[in-house]
């Protein structure tokens, strides 16, 4: 069974744009690649991203299940060549190992991220809380003055 990723999952969402990224812009022949896009392999791909952002765990079936799932949409356009749907699948799986090197490159940042949100939510709500209870004590410390009058 593939390793899951759940906790990356929070950073993946943004990792995963790096699929698109890697492919114009990072591989070996990105310049040659920006050149052969059609619009189609553009919008297959932010639709995988989306789906890559929907799931609630990332491994490599789950990406594969998600390319699939969009591909077969395009597959039956029939302006769009099997053929071509094939090559953009084949391409698209190649980069998960990509994928996976960045979410296990983003993993510790976004935990350490997470917890800093938490601490600071925390420590905010005790303040709040504790305000309030000073608040709540002084009103009742006014209350039973009068009542003692």
């Amino acid at each position: 069974m593939a390793k899951k990723h759940t906790g990356a999952f929070l950073a993946g969402a943004a990792t995963a744009a790096v699929a698109g990224a890697y492919f114009l812009f990072g591989s070996k022949h990105a310049k040659q690649n920006r050149k052969k896009v059609e619009a189609w392999t553009l919008k297959a791909k932010a639709e995988v991203l989306e789906q890559l952002e929907k799931a609630k765990e990332m491994s490599h079936e789950s990406y594969d299940e998600a390319v699939e799932k969009v591909l077969k949409k395009y597959k039956k356009v029939q302006s769009i060549s099997n053929k071509k749907i094939a090559v953009l699948e084949r391409e698209l799986k190649k980069h998960w190992r990509h994928i996976e090197q960045e979410v296990k490159k983003e993993a510790p940042k976004a935990k350490k991220r997470a917890e800093k949100v938490v601490s600071k939510a925390a420590k905010a709500t005790r303040k709040k809380v504790k305000k309030a209870g000073k608040k709540i004590a002084s009103r009742a410390k006014k209350a039973t003055k009068r009542k003692t009058k």
